[in-house]
């Protein structure tokens, strides 16, 4: 079953490192901007909150960041324009969606510590 899981997550990352390059590369048309935010902002809120939304985004954001890199000729995949700056802007943005709805460490142990019938914040049946 953790096997099963790891290699979930790992396919999420690579399908968000593809999803933001494929946004990179077609941000310079008004329609490609729209597609590619619209793209990875309904996959990262279709994911639950958690390892398999956290694993799409840093995929994502991983394209980003390779993109903003200098290439060799001196240019950037991801220009100082006002659509370079929408799409980092739309990624940093996906990035702090997903650490944002992630549980706390330990949440899910104490929830099940709690569920006891001596738990005063629990009304019984």
């Amino acid at each position: 079953m953790l096997l099963v899981r790891a290699l979930a997550a790992l396919a999420l990352l690579g399908v968000g490192l593809a999803g933001g390059l494929a946004a990179v590369l077609v941000h310079a048309w008004w329609w490609g901007l729209v597609l590619g935010l619209a793209a990875g902002a309904l996959t990262t809120l279709a994911l639950p909150a958690g390892g398999w939304r956290l694993a799409f985004v840093v995929g994502w954001f991983g394209a980003i960041v390779y993109a903003v890199l200098p290439r060799a000729e001196g240019d950037y995949l991801l220009p100082g324009s006002t659509a370079g700056y929408t799409v980092l802007g739309g990624s940093f943005l996906l990035l702090l969606v997903a650490l944002a709805t992630s549980p706390r460490p330990g949440t899910a142990a104490r929830g099940r510590q709690c569920r006891g019938s001596d738990d005063p914040g629990v009304s019984p049946g």
